[in-house]
């Protein structure tokens, strides 16, 4: 099968460290998948170069024309071994799916991939997301590996440009003090990073925030800029702060929308145990990176994970260390 013609990303992102190993991962996806992937997304540790190591997965966010067809090449090429039945039906549950692409038995690196529509992926961005899974992600920095074509890449610019636009609508209740571009990246970061179970150290978004917190100053600046000029926020000494307090029902709302969202991101953990091959492992090892400690798993607890694992996850939770291991 060849690989579909695709529309290379500016030459600010294919400078970038990242970007060979990722496109090399990008276009073995695009080969195995017909022509149903549009767009090609990278966020995480290897975009931001936050504590990463040789066995760190590739975060992709994959967009795709129709999830049938897409699950059907990939089992096709021989990179899928899950129904395409299967696959189709739980992308339509708590979506996005998570699935491991790692050709060569990942000899070439592994991509972590969040498969979602197009139609899915705008839900989600919008203005009433069910949960923040991808909008918690996707109003962070973002690299562009690939995409279709241009109108593909205009049309992903425009729906992320939309959300990182909106981040005050859901913000506000969390506002206390006086802000700038960056001091919100910090905020929201905060307030999404409590919005799962994750297991980061505690000072992951303090981490994450300092790898990216140019983007933040350049991509909420001039929201907060519009917000005073339509009366929301008023400028005060180089920051902004509130005009109104957030109304209680607003702030309800929100509170309610993030109690929501912990509750369906953790739920996900179930589907990423059918989608995500080999998960175990990659969890592990993710676990052993942000701990610096080594884990040894039982037999029990390999054999039959969802059954005896739960208490060493729980305690793991609990006692996450307070920084993360530098790397």
């Amino acid at each position: 099968m060849t690989v579909p013609s695709k529309i290379a990303p500016s030459e600010s992102v294919t400078s970038a460290p990242w970007y060979p190993i990722a496109r090399e991962l990008s276009d073995g996806l695009l080969a195995c998948s017909g022509d149903s992937v549009r767009v090609v997304l990278l966020y995480g540790s290897h975009l931001l170069a936050v504590n990463r190591d040789r066995h760190s997965a590739f975060d992709f966010v994959v967009i795709v024309d129709d999830y049938t067809r897409f699950y059907r090449a990939l089992r096709q090429s021989g990179e899928l071994d899950r129904w395409v039945w299967i696959m189709a039906g739980l992308s339509r549950v708590l979506p996005p799916n998570v699935i491991a692409f790692a050709p060569s038995d990942g000899v070439n690196g592994i991509a972590k991939c969040l498969i979602v529509s197009r139609s899915d992926f705008e839900r989600a961005l919008g203005s009433r997301p069910k949960d923040h899974f991808l909008l918690g992600r996707l109003v962070q920095k973002v690299g562009l590996v690939c995409t279709r074509s241009a109108e593909d890449g205009a049309w992903v610019e425009r729906v992320l440009a939309r959300a990182r636009s909106r981040v005050l609508d859901w913000m506000a209740p969390y506002l206390r003090e006086p802000i700038d571009g960056a001091a919100l990246g910090r905020r929201l970061l905060e307030v999404c990073y409590q919005g799962e179970f994750r297991p980061e150290a505690v000072n992951r978004a303090e981490s994450i925030f300092r790898a990216q917190e140019d983007h933040f100053q350049a991509a909420f600046d001039g929201v907060l800029a519009r917000a005073a000029s339509e009366g929301t926020m008023i400028e005060d000494g180089g920051a902004y702060r509130l005009a109104h307090p957030a109304p209680e029902s607003v702030a309800r709302r929100w509170r309610w929308h993030f109690r929501r969202s912990k509750v369906r991101a953790t739920a996900r953990w179930f589907k990423h145990i059918v989608t995500f091959d080999k998960w175990l492992p990659y969890v592990v090892r993710k676990a052993e990176r942000h701990s610096g400690t080594k884990i040894e798993l039982t037999p029990l607890e390999r054999r039959w994970p969802l059954l005896f694992l739960w208490p060493r996850v729980i305690r793991y939770l609990r006692n996450r260390p307070p920084k993360e291991i530098s790397r």
